[in-house]
């Protein structure tokens, strides 16, 4: 029945044949020859579906494979080469991933397998098929950004939680230490050169590097950031306000482009090194203070989200300095007096303390002076407790003016007043207390249009009226109290030392 189409006719054997046959495979048929020498090669029988692919005729190959490995991507010819031959020398299957490129233009992803056969000759044929797998590196490569983003929002989270964990256990006094570990973790991890950390003046005139962390290698910018006048930069004005009223990121892709009525801020971020930048706003009790950026000193491409990630840990920032505020507004109201602002006893016991370890280690001398308002009681009969009120704000005014840094000044208790005076040897504590006692004198004491008299008492004791340094405050305490019951007695309006009363 099938003797005039048998197996072994001519037709059989034909290219038409054989195109048929292969016309109907997925991918590319293929034979491929190299000589002993590997210096020629060629296609000998190719199917015609190359042509569809990349516009080259089999008949092109048969003689030199050259046009085909034309078109193979410069990056990936070297592992071709070498696939071929590692399986021409061992006689084990050629399979290779390769770039090649369309018609188009475009290079896709093509797979080839086949298997070796040496010939007589010494050279060396393969009989395979190649097909397109661009499709597969598409979808691979989108795993791989999947798994890559996945790692980097892990990470990311991961980083915020053990700084988030870090500021809920702030320790008092340790605000700054936790804020430079923040930058350089959150530097570190994005990769940037600068992260930091500025503080704006009440009025947005000015602004202060308030902290920073650099990458080995960049120059720091933190002491020439200190208190910058702002208010001639007006393009960097309008993104401030951008941040204060809408709580704006300022993102900065390239400082070179910066348009031309940025000039000023175009050449100092230049003469800093900044190629891009991100300014994320900071905010206290709902009010803009500052902001938390990071730089680029070269060329680089931000994530998409990456004002969202940085608006997160500005964020903890933002909640940390507020609970610190909060804690130093605290720790204010615990050593200070409410009334007069002056430090109160909480606060002087351990400044005395300190003293006493200076005087016993270093020989240093101090003295403390106790004020007492004279008449006090009748003060407040006569012009009520707002008017006492007056008088004793009044006399920590004078106190403060009248008083050095090195001085500390306190409210001990009702009408009484301490002032611990760190003597030098030129020092006289006597002198310094009766320029006090001159100033109450002098100042003009109106409560509601009626003057008030006001005159002062004080006792003083230095360490060196001691006949030790005394462990505790208190002994030099008790005899300053005792020199002024007796300048109270003596009359009131002047001091009592060890060396008895003296007016002035």
């Amino acid at each position: 029945m099938h003797d005039e189409q048998s197996a072994g006719s001519p037709e059989h054997q034909s290219p038409a044949f054989f195109n048929k046959l292969t016309g109907s495979v997925p991918g590319i048929i293929f034979t491929y020859w190299l000589s002993a020498d590997a210096l020629e090669h060629s296609y000998p029988y190719v199917s015609d579906k190359l042509k569809d692919h990349f516009g080259i005729e089999p008949a092109q190959l048969q003689a030199d494979a050259g046009a085909l490995f034309a078109i193979i991507h410069p990056d990936d010819m070297a592992e071709v080469q070498n696939s071929i031959l590692n399986s021409a020398t061992n006689l084990v299957p050629w399979k290779c991933h390769a770039r090649l490129r369309l018609p188009s233009g475009e290079f896709q992803w093509f797979e080839a397998h086949s298997e070796p056969e040496r010939q007589p000759d010494g050279s060396t044929l393969w009989f395979g098929q190649f097909h397109n797998i661009q499709h597969y590196k598409v979808l691979e490569e989108s795993l791989r950004e999947s798994e890559a983003e996945f790692s980097f929002q892990a990470g990311f989270q991961k980083l915020i939680a053990k700084l988030s964990t870090e500021f809920i256990n702030l320790h008092f006094g340790t605000i700054d230490e936790c804020i430079e570990e923040l930058l350089e973790t959150i530097g570190e991890f994005f990769a940037v050169d600068r992260s930091y950390l500025y503080e704006f003046s009440d009025d947005y005139l000015a602004m202060t590097n308030t902290h920073e962390w650099v990458r080995s290698g960049v120059p720091a910018l933190r002491d020439s950031q200190q208190n910058v006048p702002i208010q001639d930069f007006h393009w960097w004005h309008r993104q401030i306000d951008a941040m204060v009223h809408n709580s704006r990121v300022v993102f900065i892709p390239d400082v070179s482009r910066l348009p031309p009525e940025a000039s000023e801020e175009k050449a100092l971020l230049e003469e800093q090194g900044v190629h891009s930048m991100f300014c994320v706003p900071v905010t206290i009790r709902g009010r803009v203070t500052g902001f938390f950026g990071v730089d680029s000193l070269s060329p680089r491409q931000w994530r998409e989200d990456q004002a969202d990630l940085l608006t997160i840990v500005s964020g903890l920032l933002s909640g940390s300095l507020e609970r610190h505020r909060l804690e130093q507004e605290l720790l204010h109201q615990s050593i200070r007096d409410p009334l007069t602002g002056l430090h109160n006893r909480r606060y002087l016991m351990p400044r005395l303390y300190e003293m006493l370890g200076s005087a016993v280690r270093h020989h240093n001398t101090f003295a403390i002076a106790m004020f007492d308002i004279d008449h006090f009681k009748q003060i407040n009969d006569t012009h009520g407790h707002l008017g006492g009120d007056f008088v004793l704000t009044e006399f920590a005014r004078i106190l403060e003016h009248t008083t050095r840094s090195t001085d500390v000044v306190a409210r001990f208790g009702g009408e009484e007043f301490v002032v611990a005076f760190v003597l030098d040897e030129a020092d006289e504590v006597t002198t310094l207390v009766g320029r006090i006692l001159r100033a109450v004198r002098k100042h003009p004491f109106v409560f509601e249009g009626l003057p008030i008299d006001v005159t002062v008492s004080a006792g003083i004791a230095g360490v060196i009226d001691m006949p030790s340094v005394p462990s505790t405050p208190d002994p030099v305490i008790g005899k300053a109290d005792h020199h002024l019951y007796i300048a109270k007695q003596a009359g009131r309006d002047c001091f009592v030392d060890a060396s008895g009363v003296i007016r002035i």
